[in-house]
């Protein structure tokens, strides 16, 4: 099922024979190992040699090597150098500080900094809510982790965490102006982990919570926004049910279902689907039956945490028990955010006609989403080579560009559902199909109309 792509970009460096076939050659012995040429390029030509730099994607750093040595295996090939393109964009970081001021004179600096500064200073210690309009925190964002559950790699600590925080920056920056900044904390204790967020709060108008575990994430979230006067979102929760609950809207639109008819089995019930779940609730689908590693979620379970007791005292109202396939069967929509290869085809062919299948674990999703396609109406997936990629950045941007408009002090459901819908709505009735159920992360439409609707929620 993997294919090449971007996410293993290299770009080999080559000297090979002058030859009229030379460039047929080492194209040629790159197709043949499943290599995909994304450029071709000269850089040197002598008389006896030219020196070429082939781009390719590839599935994997071992397919890379695989692609490098085929191309060492050509006669009269050296192979002179391989660069991974994508370390080569994290080199020294992917964002940086720039002055919004100029500091061309002493003007300038009297006024940006001392004596003038100064009054600026009086002036919020004597009004501290005018620190929101005096100072970086009205658009600012910090994103803070412990390390602890990094995308789908686990406990990596807080210094490998940080190119992902990184990246996140750079998307708050991109789609809805709010500039944000990773925060990595050294622990992964519950009461360190809050203080220091309260410590460093002052300087932010939000809070991104980012890849904190299960469940410590719900207690640490919840505990933060009882003690902060400024909204505390985690994305892995919250950012992925907005997305989720908005494609499955417009998903039932194709498919001529309401949700109140509509039996809903979601795996895994870590931190997104468990805020999935929740989000889903206030909807009042038919039922929604839960998954985790030991099977159906249920009240006779002696296995249950605060949070899956939570979860089975308000889904499953028949009692259901067994194991994912048994929750599959009958069921109109699956939502996966768990583990790779648990069903196949067969599966689906169990569920009710005109299914919906979201298989979001990335990058390998619970099901093949070609065979999924066998028998579900409906297909979405986490991945950006298939269509229907369920991707929080259609969320976080605009959720704090509304938050931090409003100048809000928290966040509530209704905002959250304000924003699953507008989502759903920049999918208008002429666009929308089986293959295209939310909006393209690029589309500009998407962030604004998520900032207004939060804006108008927290307003309401």
């Amino acid at each position: 099922m993997p294919v090449p792509g971007p996410g293993y970009s290299i770009t080999v460096r080559v000297e090979a024979p002058p030859s009229a076939s030379a460039a047929g050659d080492l194209t040629g012995a790159i197709g043949r190992v499943g290599g995909v040429i994304t450029a071709f390029d000269v850089v040197e030509s002598h008389a006896d040699r030219i020196v070429v730099d082939i781009s390719c994607n590839a599935v994997s750093a071992n397919h890379a090597k695989d692609i490098t040595d085929a191309l060492e295996a050509l006669p009269g090939v050296a192979v002179r150098k391989v660069s991974d393109r994508t370390f080569l964009i994290h080199l020294g970081g992917k964002i940086e500080v720039n002055s919004k001021v100029a500091l061309r004179n002493r003007d300038d600096l009297s006024r940006a900094y001392t004596p003038g500064v100064a009054r600026v200073c009086e002036a919020i210690a004597a009004n501290p809510e005018d620190a929101r309009r005096l100072t970086i925190k009205r658009n600012t964002v910090a994103v803070v982790t412990d390390g602890s559950a990094v995308l789908g790699l686990g406990n990596l600590g807080p210094a490998a965490a940080l190119p992902v925080m990184e990246g996140k920056a750079a998307l708050f920056k991109k789609f809805a102006g709010v500039d944000a900044w990773p925060v990595c904390l050294d622990t992964q204790d519950t009461e360190e982990i809050i203080r220091a967020v309260e410590l460093i709060a002052p300087v932010y108008g939000g809070i991104n919570l980012e890849d904190i575990a299960a469940p410590r994430c719900f207690e640490i979230e919840a505990r933060l926004r009882e003690k902060l006067d400024i909204p505390v979102f985690h994305d892995d929760q919250h950012g992925t049910a907005i997305v989720v609950v908005g494609a499955l809207r417009n998903a039932l639109r194709v498919v001529d279902k309401q949700i109140e008819d509509c039996k809903i089995v979601v795996c895994g019930v870590g931190a997104a689907g468990s805020a999935i779940i929740r989000l889903l609730l206030h909807k009042n689908p038919g039922d929604v039956i839960a998954v985790d590693v030991n099977g159906i979620v249920h009240q006779g379970r002696d296995d249950l945490d605060d949070n899956l007791r939570s979860i089975a005292d308000t889904t499953n109202r028949e009692g259901m028990t067994g194991r994912l396939h048994d929750a599959l069967v009958g069921a109109d929509v699956f939502i996966g955010v768990s583990a790779p290869n648990l069903f196949g085809a067969e599966q689906v062919a169990t569920m009710a006609d005109r299914a919906v299948v979201f298989a979001l674990a990335n990058p390998d999703p619970e099901v093949d989403p070609m065979e999924a396609q066998k028998h579900a109406a409906v297909v979405a997936t986490g991945r950006s080579d298939y269509p229907n990629q369920i991707n929080n950045v259609l969320a976080f941007p605009g959720v704090f560009r509304g938050l931090l408009d409003a100048q809000a002090r928290g966040i509530s459901d209704a905002m959250l559902l304000a924003a699953a819908d507008a989502v759903a709505d920049v999918v208008d009735g002429d666009r929308l199909n089986p293959s295209f159920i939310v909006p393209s992360v690029f589309d500009p439409a998407v962030a604004t109309a998520v900032a207004d609707a939060v804006r108008k929620a927290a307003h309401a």
